[in-house]
């Protein structure tokens, strides 16, 4: 007996949950469809087509210091990450071997003078008695070519001095404009090579300017012809929150390169005013405005329907049936499109395709351009017209 009261009492509930779950379920249902719209009343609206991009953010303008001549780093005063000015010292070769080349070099300049002199007096001399027949031709000539020889001697050993001063010069390398050190793989003591050399020489320090960087990304070619240069981007940096920056499109690759299997451009966007945290190498997430309608008459992409490359919508009449309207759409986004023919402000369409459609798509496109002839006609009638005149 008390097996059965048990069975009764779960068969009552399961029955009362089944007339619940029954009753309850048209409901919901109504209430979701009530929640999604089926028209969309069109209205006046600012639309902004941009697009996403990434890019990776650089140096402005970023130099290799490598040195000219072979050496041996003697002073090396600067470091990682040390911010320096145009003309600052970055590092200086061993020049003590240069250095004594040099006065010897000066030594033999003043030996050559004093020949040049005493080869300059013989020269006079004996052209004054070569004048007077006192001597003979053979002994003028040879003491012409003594005094030339002498000139050459002085000319060369001057050129070879110059030579080993702008060897010394190469020996101190200075920063080509403000900068910022980014890299230094050598230290004082080290053998280094002249970029003259296998391989362009050794990499002394790479430096910088950060005042300035630039975004380098690489833009799908269906955006590109949109793109202009001067554009404002609108830039977020990963690595720190809350940061937004302006940047410029500065320049676009004339011609593409495949980049993870997509065909595209590189394009450069500048950037100014920076923010000490930005650092080269980071992330940046870029929004580019492409095209732009200010105060459009915009209809939702969803009422938006093709046919054979022709663009039209279900325009709702008073009567509550649709009717197939022709539209020319314009500038459009992710969600709207400007309408720039067929459709007003306050005009009501479907956002799916009614089942209560009045008319096809070519009778509407057929009644369109008979209207826009009827206007081209009037038009022209009422231009041609001649002109009116009063007593």
């Amino acid at each position: 007996m008390k097996k059965f009261v048990v069975l009764i009492v779960v068969l009552g509930v399961g029955f009362g949950g089944y007339a619940f779950w029954k009753h309850e379920k048209p409901q919901s249902v109504a209430a979701a469809t009530v929640a999604r719209p089926n028209t969309a009343t069109i209205e006046l609206r600012n639309i902004n087509f941009a697009v996403t991009a990434a890019g990776e953010i650089g140096p402005d303008n970023m130099v290799s210091v490598r040195p000219e001549i072979n050496g041996r780093i003697s002073v090396l005063p600067v470091d990682i990450g040390d911010k320096i000015t145009k003309g600052t010292l970055l590092c200086a070769l061993d020049d003590s071997d240069l250095q004594s080349e040099r006065d010897t070099q000066i030594t033999q300049i003043e030996g050559a003078k004093l020949q040049v002199e005493k080869a300059k007096r013989n020269y006079e001399r004996n052209k004054e008695l070569h004048e007077n027949h006192l001597v003979s031709q053979e002994v003028y000539d040879d003491t012409v070519t003594d005094y030339e020889m002498s000139k050459n001697a002085l000319e060369l050993a001057q050129k070879t001095l110059s030579q080993i001063e702008v060897q010394i010069s190469k020996t101190r390398i200075v920063a080509p404009f403000d900068c910022t050190v980014l890299t230094r793989p050598v230290s004082i003591g080290q053998a280094v090579s002249g970029s003259g050399g296998v391989g362009g020489g050794t990499e002394i320090m790479t430096v910088a300017n950060l005042a300035e960087m630039i975004i380098t990304a690489h833009m799908n070619q269906a955006d590109v012809p949109r793109l202009k240069i001067g554009e404002k981007v609108d830039v977020q940096v990963e690595a720190v929150q809350d940061l937004k920056m302006k940047g410029t499109v500065e320049r676009i690759a004339p011609q593409a390169t495949i980049k993870n299997n997509i065909k595209g451009f590189e394009t450069q966007i500048r950037l100014k005013n920076l923010d000490p945290r930005v650092r080269p190498g980071m992330t940046a997430d870029m929004v580019i405005p492409l095209q732009s309608a200010e105060n459009a008459v915009a209809i939702p992409l969803a009422a938006v329907f093709s046919e054979e490359n022709e663009r039209y919508t279900f325009v709702q009449r008073p009567d509550g049936n649709f009717e197939v309207r022709p539209i020319h759409i314009g500038v459009a986004d992710f969600e709207y499109a400007e309408v720039l023919d067929g459709l007003q402000k306050g005009d009501v369409v479907s956002l799916t395709r009614p089942e209560n459609v009045i008319g096809d798509l070519q009778s509407a496109l057929a009644r369109q351009a008979a209207n826009s002839a009827a206007n081209t006609n009037i038009l022209s009638s009422a231009t041609n017209q001649p002109a009116r005149h009063t007593d």
